[in-house]
């Protein structure tokens, strides 16, 4: 019987083995897409407890808690204590066995504190206190200690066009800062147009730009202006949050008209919302291209299913959910529009639901173009996939319908500082199941062919995101 959580932890193979300990393990993790908080990174926040650092914002864990019959004040209540959460936790861990939370718990509890017990009632108590003993007492267990401790060479946040970016302005100004955290442009709150808060949040974004937004052209004037102000903070990357693709036909006199119509407080249709969004997308998509940044799609969530706990909680707090859109041709004609007007900047395509694994492996061969490796990328297992079953599912697609050796790996997605391990967990992954095709002949290793493996596996750990996004 194998041991749970060794040094071999999924390596089932002596050749998985020498690539992930000699070649993945070593190279720094470029974690180019998470919802850490700035703030907390400038400050360098001192936590005060494990809880803080592994409960606080954690909808995976929270999910998880909930399904085991916890209530749910030990999952977001305020008139509980550390203790009393991490209790519940605790409680919780013994029944997420076959659940990635089970792997990750441990595998951040080993590799952050050095911890090699099972977490369950029985042994809650101990390792919450030396969990808290040690972050009271070494610097590490801050957010800037954490990320150097892992390895961390940037880490890029998820930002709105009207944020300050004044902390992330501290951190870059700091020479005592080594790990670079970059913003990310999230442009989502301006072209969600049916939203209760889109009127107040298009007046936000005309105050902080300096432009009266009137009709679409304004709004693009002032997103532009915007843009510009992320890229001189050094930005290279956008991130749409989307349910799907739109292609609607439309003309700009039609999205100036109902643009005009929402902000006068008019209710506009199904297929009024999904032009204006299809307009929205294609003009960021133009900005992203003329600035050289890589523009990043993830799509097929329904989000805040719970609307009674939506109303207590709001939104990322656990009930989203995959969702079922039948979206190829619509991703096809909109990539297509701006590949047509020569507008089609570096594109990473992440999918929610893995029937669609397929679809967006094809779909990246269609608008390479052969001006940079790997152009159009099929984006690492996301959220509800991001673990062993769903990375390896992601990685199997793109390795027979394009090129696993351009592929620009793993990223957190996370907001907990505690992470990391997830690159590690995927390093594990890919390492094996390159390692058992090896094994089983599939691929060979000797010569040439041996080094090729080995470059492969340190070009998907770091190498290839650090020359795709040009860091």
């Amino acid at each position: 019987m194998k041991k749970f959580n060794d040094k071999d932890f999924l390596l089932e193979t002596e050749t998985a083995k020498d690539l992930y300990h000699n070649h993945a393990a070593k190279m720094p993790i470029i974690d180019y897409h998470c919802h850490l908080i700035p703030q907390m990174v400038a400050e360098n926040k001192k936590f005060e407890s494990i809880a803080q650092i592994w409960l606080m914002g954690d909808h995976y864990k929270w999910r998880a808690m909930r399904s085991n019959g916890i209530d749910e004040k030990y999952c977001t209540g305020k008139d509980t204590t550390d203790w009393e959460k991490f209790e519940k936790w605790a409680e919780t861990v013994p029944y997420t066995f076959r659940n990635p939370l089970y792997h990750w718990t441990h595998l951040e509890l080993k590799t952050a504190f050095g911890i090699d017990k099972l977490l369950n009632p029985e042994t809650a108590r101990e390792i919450y206190d030396q969990c808290n003993e040690m972050i009271k007492n070494e610097d590490r267990f801050c957010p800037r200690g954490m990320m150097e401790h892992y390895n961390v060479e940037v880490v890029c946040t998820t930002d709105d066009p009207a944020d300050s970016l004044e902390w992330h302005k501290v951190v870059k100004e700091d020479p005592t800062a080594k790990t670079r955290m970059l913003p990310t442009w999230r442009p989502d709150a301006g072209m969600n147009i049916e939203a209760a808060t889109w009127c107040d949040y298009i007046k936000k974004l005309s105050e902080v730009s300096g432009v009266a937004i009137t009709g679409f052209a304004e709004l693009n004037e002032a997103l532009q202006k915007r843009h510009n102000f992320f890229e001189s903070m050094g930005c290279k990357l956008s991130d749409h949050g989307i349910e799907e693709f739109y292609d609607e036909p439309y003309t700009d006199a039609e999205v100036d008209a109902i643009m005009k119509k929402a902000l006068a407080g008019e209710c506009i249709t199904v297929e009024e919302q999904r032009k204006y969004k299809h307009a929205y997308m294609k003009e960021q998509g133009k900005m992203d291209y003329a600035s050289g940044w890589a523009q990043q799609y993830h799509y097929g969530a329904i989000r805040n299913n719970n609307s009674k706990m939506f109303a207590k909680l709001g939104p990322d707090t656990g009930f989203d959910s995959i969702g079922e859109f039948t979206t190829a041709k619509a991703m096809s004609h909109f990539l297509d529009e701006l590949n047509s007007e020569g507008k089609l900047a570096k594109t990473i395509l992440y999918c929610l639901n893995p029937s669609a694994n397929e679809v967006i492996a094809t779909m990246l061969g269609n608008f390479q173009d052969g001006s940079v490796a790997g152009k159009i990328q099929f984006g690492s297992g996301w959220w509800f996939l991001d673990q062993k079953d769903g990375m390896e599912k992601q990685m199997n697609a793109l390795s027979v319908l394009g090129l696993l050796s351009r592929f620009v790996g793993m990223l957190t997605d996370s907001r907990s500082f505690l992470s990391y391990p997830r690159h590690e967990y995927f390093r594990r992954t890919l390492c094996n199941l390159v390692g058992n095709d090896i094994e089983a002949g599939l691929i060979p290793f000797e010569g040439y062919e041996k080094q090729r493996v080995y470059q492969m596996i340190e070009d998907i750990c770091y190498n290839n995101a650090k020359n795709f996004f040009q860091f």
